[in-house]
């Protein structure tokens, strides 16, 4: 049989120019009119632009820098660079220019396509600082040209212009385009995709041309994904989701690829488009909801009384119905009266009312969201994947979703669980390498070809994954009980009013925990309840607004005493921060993970105040602003005693239910 893999990005592009020439391939939506490229329109582009970088001296073996929000130009230059056997480089568009540097100075960046003034701005300011190291980005093309008309620097040239060179260029050099198609090798990197370097440097992954293209066509088998599907292209185009999603698939299958005006009209945009194929990190969904629900509590009296008949009947037949289980009669009637009145609008103001397929990952979701959008009728479904694996390893089958699982491994994909309880996976999609480090690909796989993941993990009776935490953060408190930081963390943020946790216990008698409110929907919360407030800090530190998480915090506790293995990690104390964690202060990775061994070294002084007893502890903390500038936020935390309950099954909870008193559940509600 052969193998449809055996291809590149370049010339899938050309066949969908060949055979649907007219057909909508990428979207992009500019003062406030969608402007659309078809197929053929496409491969024209690229065509122009990779003899420009050819003219230019770009050729095999060179890498490319692409900086920006998701733009089809920015797309273009991917396929463009790959086209002449070099290899696209995205970096996040947010990053600032200090963090650029070691990804510009470790991919030996010479050339660069970004989208506007902002990463010209970046870019030229670490100029002399890759020059002393021995790099330079000789090379910067910008998409778009507001602000820059006065810029006269020698490595400065405008997408126009570069095309205007490739034109020429290919016309002095007829066949060199096709020539330099037609020898890219599948097994030929195809991206390097840097890691968020959690716990270090990031290091970069490379992946081939086939194994991209494999893991892409057996995700579009798999969810039937066709040339008429849609997907809005949203997320930051260094992240290996959106590379899967928005490229690799969308060049497998031939769907449309629709990028937004901005971040700050996403909303707005996915309502217009309607996506047929979603994607969302769990912090996009929970924002969605609770913008519904301080929607409703600011409703009438008939329109919450309707709302609330609705979504009980949805909570009791809605996900069997959208797997296709049997359901009384009558329910079913209820629920498409609700459909009429409350579902469908619902979903249209979601901008979810054409979704197939709607994917989660990244962080566990909590259950009571899950339930709400498979509920209402959208197909939401998580899936388990890394950076080295294409964002693929373990798939949720349609009728087979669990709210507590990633699924069986993925179409192509093979995982095992080695003694120590981690995730070993093995298949189409994994990387090739690391770039210039022989020593951590060789780490990372074993012998038998596996990649190691360093996630714990379980299989369950029917085969799916279910994530406990990163196998180097599970650990145990003095007494020997497990402590699992992030399965912690993951269920204080399952509820609204909390944004971001963090969770420390290693080594120590109990646990402790900081917690940053979710701002917007504290501050709906603290405005129903006329409780005045004049910003983040002066929010966290109201009595109500603590009272408020120390119920969220007791219910997380509630449900770790009925857990045996996770029992003795109840949160002890927690405080609110006074600041928002953000990836400008490392305190966050630009995916937004926790950067956990940072904060205990940065809030030393809290997690110590904690462990003391203190009831409150003063803090001052530097801070970097948008801008670049930097200055300081101080406060007075209070630090809260969290209840704890005996676990399940103990003689206390024993005692407890028969002198009448309420069980952890009870005493949590």
């Amino acid at each position: 049989m052969q193998d449809r893999s055996a291809t590149t990005f370049p010339r899938l592009l050309l066949a969908h120019a060949q055979q649907r020439p007219d057909h909508p391939a990428y979207r992009e939506k500019d003062l406030g009119i969608w402007q659309t490229s078809s197929w053929s329109q496409a491969a024209q582009e690229v065509r122009a632009l990779a003899c420009g970088l050819a003219a230019l001296g770009f050729g095999r073996g060179m890498n490319l820098a692409v900086v920006g929000d998701n733009r089809p130009r920015l797309y273009w230059a991917m396929t463009a660079a790959q086209a002449l056997g070099g290899v696209p480089v995205p970096l996040y568009q947010d990053a600032i220019a200090s963090e650029m540097v070691y990804v510009l100075r470790d991919a030996e960046i010479a050339f660069a396509v970004v989208e506007d003034q902002e990463q010209v701005d970046k870019l030229l300011e670490v100029e002399e600082e890759l020059a002393a190291q021995g790099g330079a980005v000789r090379h910067l093309v910008y998409e778009d040209p507001r602000g820059l008309r006065d810029y006269d620097h020698p490595s400065l040239m405008s997408y126009e212009r570069l095309q205007e060179i490739g034109r020429e260029y290919d016309r002095a050099h007829p066949g060199f385009f096709d020539g330099a198609v037609a020898a890219g090798d599948p097994d030929d990197t195809a991206i390097i995709l840097y890691t968020s370097g959690t716990t270090g440097k990031p290091k970069g992954v490379c992946h081939s041309h086939r194994g991209l293209i494999g893991a892409a066509m057996h995700g579009c088998e798999f969810d039937r994904l066709g040339p008429d599907d849609d997907v809005l292209s949203y997320l930051p185009m260094a992240w290996g989701g959106d590379n899967l999603f928005s490229y690799a698939q969308a060049l497998a299958a031939g769907f449309t690829v629709n990028c937004p005006e901005s971040r700050e009209t996403v909303m707005t945009d996915l309502r217009e488009i309607g996506p047929t194929y979603y994607f969302a990190p769990p912090r996009i969904y929970e924002s969605l909801l609770t913008q519904v629900m301080i929607r409703m509590e600011d409703a009438g009296w008939l329109k919450r009384k309707l709302f609330g008949w609705a979504m009980d009947v949805a909570r009791r037949c809605g996900a069997d119905i959208l797997d296709r289980r049997p359901v009384p009669l009558l329910e079913r009637m209820r629920y498409a009266l609700g459909e009429s009145l409350v579902y469908g609008p619902l979903r249209n103001v979601l901008g979810m009312s054409r979704i197939r397929v709607a994917y989660t990952a990244g962080e566990a979701i909590g259950p009571d969201l899950f339930r709400f959008y498979r509920s209402i009728g959208i197909n939401l479904k998580q899936f388990y994947g890394q950076t080295e694996t294409c964002a693929y390893v373990c798939l949720q089958p349609d009728g087979q979703v669990k709210f507590d699982s990633v699924g069986p491994a993925a179409p192509g994909m093979e995982i095992r669980i080695a003694e120590n309880g981690e995730v070993l996976v093995r298949g189409v999609g994994l990387l090739k390498a690391y770039y210039k480090r022989d020593d951590a690909t060789r780490e990372a796989i074993n012998d038998e070809g596996y990649f190691m993941t360093g996630d714990a993990g379980v299989i369950d009776a029917d085969g799916h994954l279910k994530i406990i935490d990163r196998a180097k953060d599970v650990g145990k408190l003095v007494d020997g009980s497990m402590f699992a930081p992030k399965y912690i963390e993951n269920k204080l943020k399952f509820f609204p009013y909390i944004k971001e946790a963090v969770a420390f216990g290693t080594g120590r008698d109990r646990v402790c925990a900081f917690v940053n409110i979710d701002f917007e929907a504290v501050g709906n919360w603290a405005e129903r309840r006329h409780l005045p407030y004049a910003g983040y800090i002066d929010l966290a530190a109201q009595p109500q607004v603590i009272d408020l998480i120390a119920e969220c915090v007791e219910q997380v506790n509630a449900d770790l005493a009925k857990d045996p293995a996770l029992s003795g990690s109840q949160i002890a104390r927690f405080l609110i921060l006074h600041k928002e964690l953000d990836p400008d202060d490392d305190e966050l990775t630009r995916t937004r993970k926790v950067r956990r061994g940072f904060i205990a070294e940065k809030y030393g002084v809290l997690i110590d105040a904690l462990y003391a007893g203190r009831p409150e502890q003063f803090i001052e903390t530097r801070v970097k602003f948008e801008d670049g500038r930097e200055g300081s936020v101080s406060a007075t935390l209070k630090l809260v005693d969290a209840k704890r309950f005996p676990p399940a099954g103990s003689a206390q909870a024993a005692q407890a239910t028969q002198a009448g008193a309420a069980t952890p559940a009870e005493q949590a509600a």
